[in-house]
């Protein structure tokens, strides 16, 4: 009796864990799309000048001036920006190591000239916002795909191009805990696999976040957004907004390794 009974429970939990989980493994059509989205050519040893503008939901703006560094190191990418204006941020600088591997956390340090300290941001605090903006420290290096599971909703136009709707899942907590976000869907332009819309539901408080590329250039055979417009919503009313321009953008510039260490970040400008 004891091994019949055990014989139904193993098939009743065949019955209902199954199905479950081939419902949820990802569509092979959305992955394979998201995986071009990452191969994309996003150029190397990289320098730009970026103007972040925050409007909170008065219409009051604060503007803050960036001198932006990035470069690849092997698979991994490495990005340093310096906070130049206004006076009360002057000389604050970020340094991101984003890893290729995904079974390696990216590292990100914050220096505070003010305090003369630089602060590691820990796995736990990468959900906050970063320095007052609608991004937050997640949103400041890429995505590892294996820690989704992909999903081709539909085809629409964006801008007179055509997209994809994929929907992204996160297949853990710890993902949903350290990004911040619940779920995703990220409007992909066809013909060069840029993700050029995203919507962000935020895990807590009802937020939702809008990403929109509103302009989109071509730079040494290089496609990058030099304007972005972030906005954080709830129902329908814009609690704030984040709006990026990136200008005077150059690839290809021999930027030195030792350029993206807590050593030079802390030197500044």
């Amino acid at each position: 009796m004891k091994l019949i009974y055990q014989l139904i429970i193993v098939g009743v939990l065949i019955t209902f864990l199954l199905p479950m989980s081939s419902a949820v493994a990802d569509d092979e059509k959305a992955r394979e799309i998201m995986q071009k989205v990452d191969d994309r050519d996003d150029g190397d040893n990289q320098t730009s000048n970026m103007i972040m503008t925050l409007i909170d939901k008065h219409d009051k703006k604060r503007i803050r001036k960036l001198s932006v560094f990035s470069k690849d190191k092997d698979e991994d990418t490495l990005r340093l920006m310096f906070f130049i204006h206004p006076a009360d941020v002057k000389d604050t600088s970020f340094l991101t190591w984003d890893y290729d591997d995904p079974d390696k956390n990216d590292d990100q340090w914050l220096y505070l000239p003010a305090l003369k300290k630089t602060k590691r941001i820990a796995s736990s605090d990468k959900s906050d916002s970063f320095m007052g903006s609608d991004l937050n420290y997640s949103d400041m290096t890429s995505r590892d795909l294996e820690d989704y599971d992909f999903y081709l909703k539909k085809e629409i136009q964006v801008r007179g191009k055509d997209a994809w709707v994929i929907e992204s899942i996160p297949r853990s907590k710890e993902i949903i805990d350290e990004t911040g976000y619940s779920k995703s869907l990220l409007i992909v332009q066809k013909n060069i696999y840029f993700v050029v819309r995203a919507v962000n539901w935020e895990k807590t408080g009802g937020y939702v976040k809008f990403m929109d590329v509103v302009t989109l250039e071509q730079i040494d055979g290089i496609w990058i957004g030099t304007e972005m417009h972030m906005a954080k919503k709830k129902g329908k009313q814009t609690v704030h907004k984040t709006v990026l321009k990136f200008n005077n953008v150059k690839f290809n510039q021999g930027l030195e390794e030792d350029l993206f260490t807590i050593r030079r970040m802390e030197k500044g400008l």
